[in-house]
């Protein structure tokens, strides 16, 4: 098992001391500056957003947008424990080296109260607009979508335990938001309710509160009254021994989801893809079927480790989306140059493969100077035509072998500025540039 950040809710003190004394470490590792911000955050490094829109419980908003952010990325929300926070889940679980990987954006929301548990109880927070954290976890998805030109089709959200139960609220809350979700150690939406203020659902947290799948469905469905549109896929983890959120919890969840989604309880496929593990499948046996259920024996509440982000991006589908990592660092080089007359220039662009592998299909990432408009171009497909932009290799020049070049260009409009793309990734992979 991971040695990572681990969920400690409702653990003994002892424990709780000690996963704090962890999450205070992992803090010191990462120590992102709070700076509001109307534009573009730096890449490569967790940031914290502030001013990110509608906030009814003041939480916080950590972002990170990795070097190779793809035009239209996919957003994946990841939500912390109790005891947790947006940092301590940068640092304790894949989601940015993931990114870093495939060119997604990762948004961290983080708790201010005091049990830094996410409110998954209240009837606003299980309502959709209904107020609490779910509708400051919707403004910081509407300020990244806005921000990055995010692909609204392609917006996930994974949690573990109080950020799983999270995760099984926001499906609800906003099916028309998200596309899938991934909940490790959580609790079926609405199976936490609670009317007297109080975070924590006894019955709920030790596996006594059952429904039929029907009544758990109409759960889900009275968070958005009249919705009639697609659901998002869910992807539960569970152990078997978890004492804080007993085992139950995950047969409920899947009745209740397998409801949402209109398909069979009888799985489609069952299988084993690691020893101790049992995994069915609802409505299909893909990699991407409506309801994906993964039981762990013997293992308890704290069973997230390293490796099972990877597992819930395929199952997202987000692992063949973005650019493919290679070619390897240092790997190729971009010569650029701009030709400019008044208001308008021309750019020619050089890539080169400097690596010892050929390259099969090929996508570079620049940012255009201030004020620059790509109205036209040449080898490549550009999207979008101005700040982040990404060219992707035509029909003809999609191979590149080992020390040869492809030449592309373009046209642009510019306001003053006309100066060439001052960096590039390949593939990811940043280039020399000369």
């Amino acid at each position: 098992m991971s040695t990572t950040p681990r969920n400690t809710t409702r653990r003994p003190l002892s424990s709780v001391l000690l996963a704090l004394l962890s999450l205070l470490a992992a803090a010191f590792l990462t120590a992102p500056t709070a700076v509001a911000r109307t534009e573009a955050v730096p890449t490569a490094t967790l940031t914290e957003v502030t001013g990110f829109g509608t906030n009814p419980s003041n939480l916080q908003m950590y972002l990170y947008v990795p070097d190779n952010v793809t035009a239209h990325p996919a957003v994946v929300v990841a939500v912390h424990y109790c005891t947790g926070s947006g940092p301590a889940m940068y640092n304790g679980t894949e989601w940015a080296q993931l990114a870093n990987t495939y060119g997604f954006v990762v948004i961290y929301p983080s708790v201010t109260r005091s049990s830094k548990c996410f409110d998954v109880s209240s009837p606003q927070a299980l309502k959709r607009g209904g107020g609490s954290d779910p509708v400051g976890i919707k403004s910081m998805i509407d300020w990244t979508v806005s921000t990055y030109s995010a692909d609204t089709s392609r917006i996930y959200a994974t949690g573990i335990s109080s950020g799983a139960m999270m995760t099984n609220v926001l499906l609800g809350d906003y099916p028309d938001v998200f596309a899938a979700g991934a909940a490790f150690s959580g609790v079926p939406f609405g199976c936490f309710a609670t009317t007297d203020g109080s975070e924590w659902n006894s019955a709920c947290s030790g596996g006594t509160i059952t429904h039929t799948p029907q009544e758990w469905g109409d759960l889900v469905r009275a968070a958005y009254p009249g919705y009639t549109g697609a659901r998002p896929r869910m992807q539960v983890w569970h152990g078997t021994e978890d004492d804080v959120l007993r085992y139950p919890n995950f047969g409920e969840e899947i009745k209740q989801w397998t409801n949402v989604l209109g398909v069979s309880q009888t799985p489609a496929a069952t299988d084993t893809p690691q020893s101790g593990w049992t995994r069915t499948r609802y409505g299909a046996t893909s990699d991407r079927a409506p309801v994906e259920a993964i039981s762990l024996q013997g293992v308890g509440h704290n069973l997230y480790a390293n490796g099972m982000a990877t597992r819930a991006l395929t199952f997202f589908g987000l692992d063949s989306t973005g650019p493919a990592p290679q070619p390897q660092p240092g790997a190729c080089k971009v010569t650029a140059t701009t030709n400019a007359w008044n208001t308008g220039l021309t750019a020619s662009v050089t890539i080169t493969n400097t690596g010892t592998t050929t390259i099969n299909a090929w996508k570079l990432a620049f940012t255009l100077p201030t004020g620059q408009t790509i109205t036209n171009g040449w080898g490549a497909t550009y999207t979008p035509a101005s700040g982040a932009v990404t060219a992707t290799n035509a029909t003809y020049n999609g191979t590149i072998a080992p020390n040869a070049s492809v030449s592309i260009g373009y046209q642009a409009n510019h306001g003053g500025n006309s100066a060439a793309p001052g960096g590039f990734t390949l593939n990811g992979t940043a280039c020399t540039t000369s």
